[in-house]
């Protein structure tokens, strides 16, 4: 498992679809937000979280399409299927995998980008955790995406419609935590429902994703 992971991690890097891209386009979302709702720094504030929140969603939406396409190119999904190592697992190390390279990076840099949004000073902690309490999900959900899509042509738009409306619930509790965090409320309830949904899709999805990829590649 370990060879894996450090395999899909230099993949990652190589083929350019991991952390600099998200941080990429990270940045510039976060930057042309105040161009197109103005400088006023109460209501970049108020809408910090949210904008932050959809930008790390987006952001990790970005290089799902390639999380299982190189590997279905070059034929190590098949050596994958009859390895024994369990499906299972192997697909749980690729999230893994694309979460350290896009995920982590995301949640390390919005407290600084949350400068630029005059992100109040409480909300800065709170974001951070919520963050790191949701991306993962969001890269187990996406390892789902792309083992529905792998093997189908251009098959990008396709798996931002599958995945997007997955996306949703996470969305929803982590800026929310964020923003009463930001406001000085408590935010309990919101972080408990995101850590539950990041652990019930850690513990289901990657057998649905297994299932799904045996039945492609069958």
């Amino acid at each position: 498992m370990i060879a894996l992971l450090l395999r899909d991690l230099r993949l990652a890097f190589r083929a350019g679809g991991g952390f600099g891209l998200g941080l990429a386009f990270f940045l510039i979302v976060t930057t042309l937000v105040p161009f197109s709702v103005g400088p006023t720094s109460a209501l970049l504030g108020s809408i910090a979280p949210g904008v932050l929140w959809l930008g790390a969603l987006l952001a990790c939406l970005l290089s799902l399409d390639r999380l299982l396409a190189l590997d279905y190119e070059d034929g190590t999904l098949d050596l994958l299927l009859t390895a024994p190592l369990p499906l299972e697992a192997a697909v749980s190390v690729k999230a893994l995998a694309h979460w350290l390279t896009t995920g982590l990076p995301l949640v390390l840099a919005a407290p600084v980008l949350g400068v630029l949004l005059s992100l109040p000073a409480s909300g800065y902690g709170w974001l951070v955790l919520s963050l790191a309490l949701g991306t993962p999900a969001l890269s187990v959900i996406g390892t789902f995406g792309a083992a529905l899509t792998v093997g189908i042509k251009r098959g990008g738009l396709l798996l931002s419609l599958l995945v997007l409306p997955l996306y949703v619930p996470t969305l929803i509790f982590g800026a929310e935590a964020a923003r009463r965090g930001a406001m000085g409320l408590d935010p309990s309830t919101p972080l408990l429902m995101l850590a539950g949904i990041t652990l019930g899709t850690i513990a289901l999805m990657p057998f649905a994703s297994a299932a799904v990829l045996r039945m492609g590649l069958r």
